[in-house]
């Protein structure tokens, strides 16, 4: 491949499959936001940013827990044609694939196109480690996928504003200011009748977590700031996040699981202070 960069400014789409993703959510998010209306935007949850490639905001603070994804975020945004060239050459095929998701590289931009490509060609784009750290999704039978090339460099482009770090969403307050709109999708770990979402993360998101997420979105409405919280439509998340702010219960269906699994609707809480 040439090694040259294209801008490529048409707009971004997500370039990762992601569980708990919220493609299905974005037409009711766009009744509800204004982007203009809002100063920055800050994502602490960022997963496969469909909310954030929906709204394309100009300046942007977009975090997460997963420190291999950040690295995949910076190394787009630093260099999307470094990445390209080490994922053009990655072989789609269950025997490379086992392969692949062995190494161990020491290249950041290589690190990230393996993201990419064990997310793409694996089981149902699930990110799931061991006990030691290490990847182990099964091989997802997927050779006639594509990848888009073009929407890598539509990503840098997206992400040129955009201040992102590895953190624990709850040190992302300190960025939050007046006028400042805050999405919320935190890993749903509480399953039920009604919601039964499984959690892949390394780290589960503890009743601990739900309770700290709480105090974050006061802090952000003592800094007249405005947040759009999705949850799981359970009794005990509405007593953590019912502070007299407007809640949705909404419809999805379940976009979880491999051939035969149950399907479904299942209902989801937003909760938001905009009015």
């Amino acid at each position: 491949m040439e090694n040259k960069i294209i801008i490529n400014e048409k707009k971004a789409k997500p370039f990762l499959r992601w569980a708990g993703g919220k493609k299905w959510l974005l037409k009711k998010l766009e009744s509800i936001i204004d982007i203009g209306e809002f100063n920055n935007y800050h994502e602490p949850f960022i997963g496969g940013g469909s909310v954030f490639f929906n709204f394309t905001p100009k300046t942007s603070f977009i975090s997460d827990s997963n420190e291999w994804l950040i690295e995949t975020y910076k190394s787009i945004k630093e260099d999307p044609q470094a990445i390209i060239e080490y994922l053009d050459k990655f072989k789609k095929d269950k025997e490379n694939y086992y392969k692949i998701r062995k190494i161990n590289y020491g290249n950041p931009f290589k690190r990230s196109a393996q993201f990419i490509y064990l997310n793409q060609m694996s089981f149902n784009g699930i990110f799931r480690v061991n006990l030691n750290g290490k990847y182990n999704v099964p091989y997802g039978n997927r050779e006639n996928y594509n990848f888009d090339f073009d929407n890598i460099i539509s990503v840098s482009y997206a992400l040129k504003n955009t201040k992102i770090s590895y953190s624990d969403f709850s040190k992302t307050i300190d960025n939050v200011k007046n006028g400042d709109l805050v999405f919320l999708d935190p890993p749903y770990t509480i399953t039920h009748n009604l919601n039964g979402f499984v959690q892949y993360n390394q780290k589960i998101f503890s009743l601990k977590d739900q309770y700290r997420l709480a105090e974050m979105i006061k802090a952000i409405k003592n800094k007249k700031a405005f947040y759009i919280l999705t949850n799981a439509a359970h009794k005990k998340v509405k007593e953590i996040f019912d502070d007299r702010d407007t809640i949705l219960e909404i419809s999805r269906a379940s976009v979880i699981g491999g051939k035969g699994a149950k399907r479904g609707k299942y209902s989801e809480y937003l909760f938001t202070n905009i009015k």
